[in-house]
């Protein structure tokens, strides 16, 4: 195996001058450094991981850590988007990336590792906590720990998060729906989460805003990217005696149920109901008619969570702690009636 010593004899410079103009010191001439990477490049020298590792103190590994229990997130196609943005903004600054998951069989004294314990194990030089229960005593110990953690869709006092900012996108989808003249607008709300009650909240109080009364039946529960238990609580939408005139949809996803529903008891979208969604996924556009929905920027959340993390990484005396919204945007698609 050709070392950094063969490099600096087939150059005639020290080894120092070669590990320098290797990794592009200023007080190397610009004629030594391609001198030196071109003999390297022609002598198939490639640099010791383990010695970058030993000089930087940094693997450039970072960890993903989600543990949804559905097995959805991978497949959801606004998920997928976010977690591709991330990833290719951190390849994109010289990090690797390894899941982390509750299953791991990797284990130490015959006893399964701690999420801390297996990031430590890989020494991760940071990591990236998406779609997880965020309550787990384990995910709690590694936010505590020492090592770099940026948290997404969920905020923690003392550290940095990347979140959408939904409160204003249900506000704005609230809007529209007045502006297209609905009164009657229920809510099919996902699980019980501090994103879900900001969203919730969001909901009242822009309908409150616009002087508009919510029934309590108006509001149900289903989780996220649940077609069947949307499809029940849009039934039971249905069958109510002042049926409303438009239902919110957890998300897009979950609105395929609650387009059957609507199907199958004999109305129409837009033409009898009128539907909302959210997130902004490919399925929804290609739907007749087309959701409208609030359409998250997957990509600028993915950029924020790699930029914000390796700040963390590379400048942790002057990275101050942020909570980053990222705003949505209404698409109107075609699933909302103009009423007089």
């Amino acid at each position: 195996m050709v070392s950094i010593k063969d490099v600096s004899i087939a150059c005639g410079v020290s080894i120092a001058t070669v590990s320098k103009a290797l990794n592009n010191h200023k007080d190397v001439g610009e004629e030594t450094k391609e001198r030196v990477r071109e003999t390297a490049r022609r002598m198939g020298y490639v640099p010791n991981f383990a010695s970058k590792v030993l000089i930087t103190n940094r693997t450039y590994n970072i960890g993903i850590l989600f543990t949804d229990e559905s097995g959805s997130d991978l497949t959801n196609d606004h998920f997928a988007k976010v977690l591709n943005s991330l990833k290719c903004s951190l390849e994109e600054k010289g990090y690797d990336i390894t899941f982390v998951n509750k299953n791991g069989n990797i284990s130490v004294w015959d006893k399964r590792m701690t999420y801390l314990e297996h990031c430590k194990y890989r020494r991760f030089d940071g990591v990236a906590i998406l779609c997880t229960d965020f309550h787990d005593p384990e995910i709690i110990e590694l936010v505590e720990s020492d090592v770099p953690v940026i948290t997404f869709d969920h905020v923690f006092n003392d550290r940095s998060a990347v979140v959408s900012d939904v409160v204003k996108g249900i506000s704005d989808l609230v809007h529209y729906v007045y502006d297209m003249g609905h009164r009657k607008i229920a809510y099919i709300h996902g699980e019980d989460s501090a994103e879900t009650r900001n969203r919730v909240s969001s909901f009242y109080r822009s309908c409150e805003s616009f002087g508009i009364e919510v029934p309590p039946e108006y509001i149900k529960e289903a989780p996220y990217h649940d077609t069947t238990q949307t499809y029940l609580r849009t039934v039971e939408l249905l069958q109510l005696r002042e049926r409303p005139t438009c239902i919110f949809f957890p998300d897009d996803f979950a609105y395929v149920g609650g387009y059957n529903a609507i199907t199958l008891a004999g109305l129409r979208v837009p033409d009898d109901i009128s539907t909302i969604g959210y997130d902004g996924i490919e399925i929804g556009k290609y739907l007749e008619p087309a959701l409208a929905t609030l359409v998250q920027d997957a990509d600028r959340l993915g950029r924020e969570l790699a930029r914000k993390l390796i700040d963390m990484i590379e400048q942790p005396k002057t990275c101050l702690v942020e909570h980053i919204l990222v705003e949505g945007k209404v698409y109107p698609g075609r699933s909302v009636k103009k009423l007089m």
